[in-house]
């Protein structure tokens, strides 16, 4: 992605424009034209003005509008999957799944979401007592490029469901995937002005976001990205008073126990690693496992990452495509080298490929301790980190020696003992003999530096509401002493 300025003879830039691009090229996409000041204004006032007539409609049609955008996904699939895999190299196959469900949490909560957000009755003392789930307002949702439609959607379906409208702030490099969000749930009905895209250059992103999260017609924030974008975010919204959720990194370990189906664990965990070309913040990242098993293990996984296909991620039959950018790829390069000279050894990849494109050779590293880059720090790309433990004790430690607490998964024959070393891992969510995956009937979010909140499942759908209470009494004098 680039930024071109143009400024004015007084110095002040008249206009911006982005230019998306290829990555498994390098080749320019579509330039944007970008939303200055006044812009961001124009239609913040705008999705202001329109949340009190969509909150006042009734809920199921709200709910009808969400099972169109459900639809129109499905019958959409292949032109918005092509255009996710255009700008930021995620394999096809992977891209039409990820369209497919956003349809799902768009279907979810077409159908679940009534009930859930329906008055809930309590009896009470008084006459008739209630909570009502009722809309905060405008939401301001940031989201990242690796799910460029999923984190959106699973975002605005709760959050329009519930009667508020909604400002995206994506990331520049998939402008083309905002914008068609934006198209696709105004074709399912949505009133043209609840859920706006803002195009905002790179440079200006920080003020803008402060700009708009310290303005009174801006209620709440979401925001799907890295730990400095996300405290910065929480730390505005905490000057405003105002709700954030949080959804950040992730260094998930994935344990393996001595008694582990290793049949089942090396798939799985080539699945876990490499979803996304590595750049997930759920993937498993740190192996942890068993001395017993682990020679097999490193060996058979070892096989299976040298095997994957890199390439074309417009190719059904690539499994690891391109880095997004291009300074993630030197990231993700510099953590890798760092850890060799630190005594971590590579034991297939470990370099840059010579070609077009931000390419990276899927990797395993072994000999890892605990304070070497590829364990110490989120690696976002095709690079797994093997540690060799003794015992469970010395797998919890080793899962724990991280500040992220988003997802872990446990993998064993016997079911209540991973469970219950998995309940002394700390994490938003803990998967046994599966491979960790948001699910939208399933609360996901994380905790420590992996944030804080909770999206989908019957929490994500109140997520963005007032839990107001109603009561209302008989009428009758109170007798007694006064409490609070």
């Amino acid at each position: 992605m680039t930024t071109t300025t143009t400024t004015s003879s007084t110095g002040r830039n008249d206009s911006l424009s982005l230019t998306t691009v290829n990555p498994a090229t390098g080749e320019a996409l579509q330039t944007y034209p970008t939303h200055s000041s006044a812009d961001v204004e124009d239609v913040l006032a705008a999705v202001h003005a329109t949340q009190p007539a969509w909150a006042a409609r009734p809920l199921a049609e709200r709910a009808e509008v969400l099972a169109r955008a459900a639809v129109l996904l499905r019958e959409q699939r292949q032109p918005l999957a092509e255009l996710m895999v255009a700008e930021m190299g995620k394999p096809v196959g992977e891209a039409l799944a990820e369209v497919d469900k956003c349809a799902w949490v768009c279907e979810y909560y077409a159908e679940t979401g009534p009930e859930v957000l329906a008055d809930q009755e309590v009896s009470t003392g008084a006459r008739r007592s209630w909570v009502s789930y009722e809309p905060l307002g405008v939401v301001l949702a940031v989201m990242p490029w690796n799910f460029p439609y999923w984190q959106v959607f699973r975002f605005a379906a709760p959050t329009l469901l519930a009667g508020n409208t909604a400002l995206l702030k994506h990331s520049p490099n998939v402008t083309g995937c905002a914008l068609a969000v934006e198209r696709l749930l105004r074709e399912a009905g949505a009133p043209e002005q609840a859920f706006r895209t803002l195009v905002i250059a790179e440079p200006e992103v920080p003020a803008a976001t402060e700009a708009l999260l310290a303005d009174d017609r801006v209620a709440a924030v979401s925001l799907t990205g890295s730990e400095r974008a996300g405290a910065a975010v929480a730390a505005a919204a905490g000057r405003s008073i105002k709700k954030s959720l949080l959804e950040l990194g992730g260094s998930d370990p994935f344990v393996v126990r001595a008694d582990a189906d290793l049949d089942v664990v090396v798939a799985s965990a080539v699945k876990a690693r490499f979803i996304n070309s590595g750049q997930s913040c759920l993937a498993a990242k740190r192996f942890i496992v068993h001395r017993d098993v682990a020679e097999d293990f490193i060996e058979r996984f070892t096989a299976a990452v040298a095997d994957l296909t890199v390439g074309d991620p417009s190719d059904p039959a690539t499994a690891v495509g391109p880095m997004a950018r291009a300074d993630l790829l030197d990231a993700l390069d510099r953590q890798v080298a760092e850890s060799v000279a630190k005594g971590a050894e590579v034991r297939t990849g470990g370099h840059r490929l010579d070609r077009p494109g931000s390419f990276y050779a899927p990797t395993v590293v072994v000999g890892v301790s605990p304070d070497v880059p590829v364990m110490a720090e989120e690696t976002f790309g095709p690079v797994a980190a093997v540690a060799v433990v003794e015992d469970d004790d010395e797998a919890v430690a080793v899962a724990q020696a991280t500040r992220y607490g988003l997802a872990a998964s446990v993998w064993s024959r016997d079911e209540q003992a991973a469970l219950a070393v998995g309940k002394r891992i700390t994490s938003g969510a803990l998967f046994v003999n599966a491979v960790v995956a948001s699910d939208p009937r399933l609360p996901f979010g994380g905790t420590k530096r992996s944030g804080y909140g909770r999206e989908l499942g019957s929490a994500g759908a109140v997520e963005f509401t007032n839990a107001r209470t109603y009561y209302v009494g008989a009428g009758a004098a109170p007798t007694g002493p006064a409490t609070e």
